[in-house]
């Protein structure tokens, strides 16, 4: 298999831990792309209609994308416990930490185009604003709410998406929430995330 990349991406680099996670690693070649909304891909738009990175290729399959759907589709391929568990309650709080870490690197994404990368005379500082909000409202639900025990598919979603938010120096997690800091750091130092550091700058 194949999974076409961007070494900083928060959600391809979600599937690559995951694989690591799952004993996946040594079966897929990574293949760095660079994608933005502004420079079409030609090559990752031949297998995604969206343009966007993660998307893994099978060999005489349909390429999947998205990175939920490629750690499910992995999540099949490993016989160690699953990492998205099948039922009960332990499932929805997974799929819940998994969707406050997507919100977390959208809003991080959001923030940036009223920073960083829109042009100045185009930037709308109250949409920055209710982005950040959108940050600091959910740090302040995972210092609450995060469950830290077995490990499942929303702390590898979580731990790349604040990771990547550090990388960025965006609104951070860490004063005022001492639980969700030191779950971070301790999970920053798995095997999955020191072979998987992000690197490189957004081309607009």
């Amino acid at each position: 298999m194949q999974l076409l990349y961007q070494t900083h991406s928060p959600y391809a680099r979600k599937a690559l831990v995951f694989a690591h996670e799952a004993g996946l690693a040594g079966s897929i070649e990574v293949i760095h792309h660079e994608t933005s909304p502004t420079r079409r891909n030609e090559d990752v738009f031949a297998r995604n209609p969206l343009g966007k990175v993660p998307v893994l290729l099978r060999p005489g399959l349909p390429a999947l994308f998205d990175s939920d759907v490629i750690c499910a589709f992995l999540d099949t391929l490993h016989d160690g416990p699953r990492l998205i568990p099948a039922n009960g309650e332990h499932r929805w709080q997974a799929l819940r930490v998994q969707a406050i870490a997507q919100g977390l690197a959208d809003a991080g994404i959001a923030v940036r185009w009223e920073t960083v990368r829109r042009p100045e005379h185009l930037r709308y500082p109250p949409l920055r604003d209710g982005h950040i909000e959108k940050l600091l409202s959910s740090y302040d639900w995972l210092e609450r709410e995060l469950d830290t025990d077995t490990l499942h598919v929303g702390h590898v979603a979580l731990a790349t998406a604040l990771d990547w938010l550090e990388f960025r120096d965006l609104p951070g997690f860490r004063d005022g929430r001492p639980r969700l800091t030191a779950w971070f750091d301790a999970f920053a130092m798995r095997p999955s995330m020191q072979a998987t550091p992000l690197s490189g700058d957004t081309h607009d």
